[in-house]
Formats: structure tokens, sequence, C-alpha cells
């Protein structure tokens, strides 16, 4: 893909003496969202650690921006310039929702993102900015989760889990919070169990299967794929 923003190619990846990847290949162009979806168990978070060099993968090529990044640190993957909204939030429960976002901020070059334009983007976390995380609800730590990986100015944005636990009404929020970014040309990497938010919003989608892509389409060839929809996400 010649404007690939992310590239995976052939990764296999293993936890001590048991393989979980077998070979996982996707790519995102700029500006474009794309999902890595499964059911739980498949290898989609070991593909995230994968790269963000937290599980280092033993074989394959993960370029970000044209440049290899396999094998780099997970500090200097983000450097390079992706954000992880990591499975379960991880935000500081000790640090307010200032200080949480303050705390991994980087300035790059041009408009970024800013305290005032995380608040404008969720209005929430502005009202609670003085909280601490851990008197936040579920919705408003994603919420906060997300803020503060945008902090890091990113060109490659990865959320794992997305809405997991979230009520319906938070998931909305989440959901048109993620359109929002694409329509502002930040490239996406969404894994997350709700098909019918994922086809209305995402380009194109990878399912994975027991550390293998198995499939791999648009969101108007996986909507009219119900049988693999069952087949492999189980609705």
């Amino acid at each position: 893909m010649a404007d690939s923003v992310l590239e995976v190619t052939g990764i296999e990846t293993c936890y001590g003496l048991s393989q979980v990847l077998f070979g996982v290949s996707f790519a995102i162009a700029s500006g474009e969202m794309v999902t890595l979806m499964g059911r739980n168990g498949m290898g989609k978070t070991t593909t995230v650690r994968s790269i963000m060099g937290l599980t280092q993968a033993r074989a394959g090529t993960i370029r970000f921006l044209g440049d290899k990044i396999r094998g780099l640190p997970s500090y200097k993957v983000a450097q390079r310039g992706i954000g992880l909204v990591p499975e379960g939030r991880q935000i500081f429960p000790n640090l307010s929702v200032r200080e949480n976002l303050l705390a991994t901020a980087v300035k790059r070059s041009g408009d970024g993102w800013t305290l005032d334009s995380v608040y404008e983007l969720f209005p929430r976390l502005a009202e609670r900015d003085a909280s601490m995380g851990n008197q936040l609800s579920g919705g408003e730590q994603q919420m906060l989760a997300i803020a503060r990986a945008l902090m890091t100015n990113p060109r490659l944005l990865i959320l794992d889990e997305a809405t997991e636990g979230l009520a319906p009404l938070v998931r909305a929020e989440i959901w048109r919070c993620l359109a929002r970014l694409k329509e502002s040309g930040l490239s996406l990497l969404v894994i997350d169990k709700n098909v019918g938010a994922l086809i209305r919003v995402a380009d194109r989608h990878f399912l994975i299967e027991r550390g293998r892509v198995v499939w791999k389409g648009s969101s108007q060839q996986l909507a009219a794929a119900t049988d693999v929809q069952h087949r492999y996400l189980g609705v």
C-alpha cells in the first residue's frame, strides 16, 4: 500500500514456547480506520502488543511511516507517533484528569492536540478536570484514555477493546468521537466486538482466528457476509 501508515507483514509472536500469531499481515492507509476482529483469545491483543513492542514478534516485518519498527522498545515506538488506548484503560488512578493528560503530552510540529482541543472533543472531561482518575466512571475513564493518547499527537491511534463494558449511551459517544477523529485525517486501528458500529464507521476489516487473518474486506463486504460474521465473530 503506497501511502500506508502501518504495514504488518507475516508477523509471528510467541509467549514462551506457545506461538500465538502465525504470519499476520495487514496495512493501514493514511486517514483510514481499520478494524481487527475475532473471538476472545484469537490473537488481537497480541497483534497490538507486537506492533507496540510490548511483546516482540520473532519473525515478520512491521513498518510505520516506511521505517522498520520491529525490535524497538515500546517507548521508542510511541515516540515515532503511535498512540495506544490499551485494554483496561490503565489511567493513573491517583492523578487528576488534567494531570493524566499532561503526564504523557508530546508537542509535535503544526497544529496538534492540546488540553483545550481534547476537552472540546470530550466536554465531560472538562467538567471533571480536577477529579482523580479513580473517581471517574468507566465511560469517563475510557474518554480519558483516548484523550491521553491523543495528547501524544499520534499519526496512528490504536484502540484495544474500544467500548468494552460501557453503557450503550457512552458507547455511542465513543463511536461519534472516533468518527470525528477519522474525519480529521487520523489513522485508526480499532479492536472491538460491536460489529454494527464498526461497519458504520470503519473502512476495512481484518478477521483473525487462532493467530491468522482468515478474512479481509470492506464494510460493505462484511455487512453482506453474514456467514463470515457468524463463523468468526459469533454474530
